[in-house]
Protein backbone atom coordinates (compact mmCIF):
# COMPACT_ATOMS: atom_id res chain seq x y z
CA UNK A 1 0.00 0.00 0.00
CA UNK A 2 0.80 3.76 -0.74
CA UNK A 3 2.02 5.93 1.94
CA UNK A 4 2.65 9.66 1.51
CA UNK A 5 6.17 9.18 1.65
CA UNK A 6 5.99 6.82 -0.87
CA UNK A 7 7.41 8.72 -4.18
CA UNK A 8 7.70 5.65 -5.86
CA UNK A 9 4.87 2.80 -6.60
CA UNK A 10 5.46 -0.59 -7.73
CA UNK A 11 3.51 0.17 -10.55
CA UNK A 12 7.07 2.05 -11.67
CA UNK A 13 9.37 -0.29 -10.09
CA UNK A 14 7.23 -3.43 -12.38
CA UNK A 15 7.99 -1.25 -15.21
CA UNK A 16 11.75 -1.11 -14.73
CA UNK A 17 12.14 -4.79 -13.77
CA UNK A 18 10.12 -5.50 -16.97
CA UNK A 19 12.70 -3.15 -18.64
CA UNK A 20 15.35 -4.80 -17.03
CA UNK A 21 14.29 -8.03 -18.57
CA UNK A 22 14.33 -6.43 -21.86
CA UNK A 23 17.93 -5.85 -21.35
CA UNK A 24 19.04 -9.05 -20.22
CA UNK A 25 17.02 -10.40 -23.05
CA UNK A 26 19.10 -8.44 -25.69
CA UNK A 27 22.75 -9.30 -23.67
CA UNK A 28 21.60 -13.18 -23.95
CA UNK A 29 20.96 -12.40 -27.62
CA UNK A 30 24.16 -11.03 -28.35
CA UNK A 31 25.82 -13.76 -26.81
CA UNK A 32 23.79 -16.33 -29.05
CA UNK A 33 24.80 -14.16 -31.92
CA UNK A 34 21.61 -13.60 -33.13
CA UNK A 35 20.70 -10.95 -36.04
CA UNK A 36 21.92 -7.31 -35.79
CA UNK A 37 18.25 -6.48 -36.91
CA UNK A 38 16.75 -8.53 -34.12
CA UNK A 39 19.25 -7.03 -31.42
CA UNK A 40 18.48 -3.35 -32.87
CA UNK A 41 14.43 -3.90 -32.63
CA UNK A 42 14.55 -5.40 -29.16
CA UNK A 43 16.85 -2.45 -27.68
CA UNK A 44 14.89 -0.08 -29.35
CA UNK A 45 11.78 -1.68 -27.73
CA UNK A 46 13.77 -1.35 -24.41
CA UNK A 47 14.36 2.25 -25.04
CA UNK A 48 10.83 3.05 -25.73
CA UNK A 49 9.89 1.38 -22.51
CA UNK A 50 12.38 3.93 -21.19
CA UNK A 51 10.70 6.89 -22.31
CA UNK A 52 7.67 5.89 -21.26
CA UNK A 53 8.93 5.21 -17.42
CA UNK A 54 10.25 8.23 -17.19
CA UNK A 55 7.11 9.80 -18.27
CA UNK A 56 4.79 7.87 -15.94
CA UNK A 57 7.67 8.34 -13.12
CA UNK A 58 7.24 12.36 -13.22
CA UNK A 59 3.83 12.25 -14.23
CA UNK A 60 2.69 10.62 -11.18
CA UNK A 61 4.67 12.69 -9.07
CA UNK A 62 4.26 16.27 -10.25
CA UNK A 63 0.35 15.01 -10.04
CA UNK A 64 1.08 13.84 -6.49
CA UNK A 65 3.17 17.46 -5.99
CA UNK A 66 0.15 19.55 -6.96
CA UNK A 67 -2.59 17.93 -5.07
CA UNK A 68 -0.36 18.86 -1.85
CA UNK A 69 0.69 22.39 -3.17
CA UNK A 70 -1.61 24.84 -0.70
CA UNK A 71 -3.22 26.36 -4.20
CA UNK A 72 -0.73 28.40 -4.73
CA UNK A 73 -1.00 28.80 -8.41
CA UNK A 74 2.71 30.05 -8.84
CA UNK A 75 3.46 27.02 -7.30
CA UNK A 76 1.53 24.69 -9.40
CA UNK A 77 3.00 26.38 -12.15
CA UNK A 78 6.54 25.94 -11.45
CA UNK A 79 6.17 22.30 -10.60
CA UNK A 80 4.22 21.41 -14.12
CA UNK A 81 7.65 23.75 -15.51
CA UNK A 82 10.31 21.90 -13.86
CA UNK A 83 8.54 18.85 -14.79
CA UNK A 84 8.31 19.33 -18.46
CA UNK A 85 12.04 20.64 -18.50
CA UNK A 86 12.63 16.74 -17.13
CA UNK A 87 10.69 15.37 -19.98
CA UNK A 88 12.32 17.25 -22.52
CA UNK A 89 15.89 16.49 -20.49
CA UNK A 90 15.61 12.59 -20.86
CA UNK A 91 14.95 12.90 -24.08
Amino acid sequence: METKMDHYNQEMKNRLKRIEGQVRGVLKMMDEEKDCRDVITQLSAARTAMDRAVGYIVAKNLEKCIRTTHENEDSAEELINEAVQMIVKSR
